[in-house]
């Protein structure tokens, strides 16, 4: 019988475990609210107050969600070798490391890897893609539903009626507002709701996906992924791949 050794490697900086989580809790936090406002109905929400106020919750659990978002986007030029967006995107002979990657995880002989393995990589950058058209379809809808910043002043302004101020409307409230007006906003909103929504579905299967492959990746790779994003730390048994 064997011991196996492990080498000890500092990895995920406290910034980037920071967003992770927070990440997870902000996205978390908006599914479920997201689900409570599709489903309205049939739990027996009908009242105004009620739709507004769920709204509003998700408005901002969102503005966290974008703090959070644009934090780490910052931090992508600026933190430590892992959290950098060189390390993320795609560079010369990446294909070649992809191949090669995958055709030894077909033959359960995986490299291990430092920072993301180059299929841990690509789905990183689609779940950022996604993340940003959430961001920018969710603050149009918050400003243009609700009234709310950065965008809400400018739909207030332009659905009032002549002599109205538009800090005095109110969402889903007629009064004050220009019914021709009010209707191109409703056709301009629209498409970037649906977008939003269906954004969402897809970011929800990619959750799972992650969430799938990161324990596929600890049991069959090892590394201690999950422990890492709390620690900073990996573990691994062989020599990393990646380590300058």
């Amino acid at each position: 019988m064997t011991n196996t050794q492990f080498q000890q490697y500092k990895v995920w900086d406290l910034p980037t475990r920071v967003f992770h989580w927070a990440n997870f809790i902000t996205i978390t936090s908006l599914i479920f609210v997201g689900i409570i406002m599709l489903f309205k109905k049939e739990l027996g929400i009908t009242s105004l107050e009620a739709k507004v106020s769920l709204k509003e919750i998700h408005v901002i659990i969102g503005y966290l969600f974008v703090l959070n978002f644009t934090w780490r986007i910052i931090w992508g030029f600026i933190g430590n070798k892992y959290a950098r967006w060189k390390q993320l995107i795609p560079h010369r002979g990446f294909k070649d490391e992809l191949r090669s990657y995958i055709s030894s995880a077909r033959n359960c002989e995986p490299p291990q890897y430092t920072g993301h393995n180059p299929m841990g990589r690509l789905a990183i950058i689609f779940i950022f893609l996604l993340m940003t058209t959430m961001m920018v379809t969710g603050l149009i809808r918050a400003g243009t539903d609700i009234y709310y910043p950065p965008f809400g002043s400018l739909a207030a302004d332009y659905i009032a009626a002549p002599g109205t101020d538009p800090a005095s409307i109110q969402p889903y409230v007629a009064t004050g507002t220009d019914e021709e007006k009010v209707k191109n906003l409703k056709s301009f909103k629209g498409p970037f709701g649906t977008i939003h929504i269906y954004t969402s579905y897809v970011l929800m299967f990619m959750i799972v996906l992650h969430i799938f492959f990161v324990v596929r990746a600890e049991i069959v790779e090892g590394g201690s992924l999950i422990t890492a994003m709390f620690t900073g730390k990996k573990l691994l048994t062989k020599n990393p791949v990646d380590l300058d």
